[in-house]
């Protein structure tokens, strides 16, 4: 997966699971101790984030990192495949 479009995929996701929570962007910005920008420009893929970031972004959401890799974030290739590029 092209790095524009996993930071694109990941950003999807994170917009996705703050509506489910109900909150804006700014209310997830304040909650993170983030500007409104900085959190734009992570739902629109345009930065590429921290881990600490998305740490900060999980507790605030209170939900596993994990969830921010579902439903396409993560590589599709099999195990096999990943194995013969390393």
């Amino acid at each position: 997966m092209a790095e524009t479009t996993f930071l694109s995929t990941l950003g999807m996701r994170i917009r996705e699971l703050r509506k489910q929570r109900n909150l804006s962007q700014n209310e997830l910005a304040l909650q993170c101790n983030f500007e409104k920008a900085s959190l734009s420009r992570i739902e629109c893929g345009k930065t590429n984030v921290t881990i600490l970031t998305l740490k900060k972004i999980s507790e605030a959401l209170q939900a596993d990192m994990s969830e921010f890799f579902e439903n396409g974030v993560e590589n599709k290739q099999s195990s096999e495949d990943r194995v013969q590029r390393i």
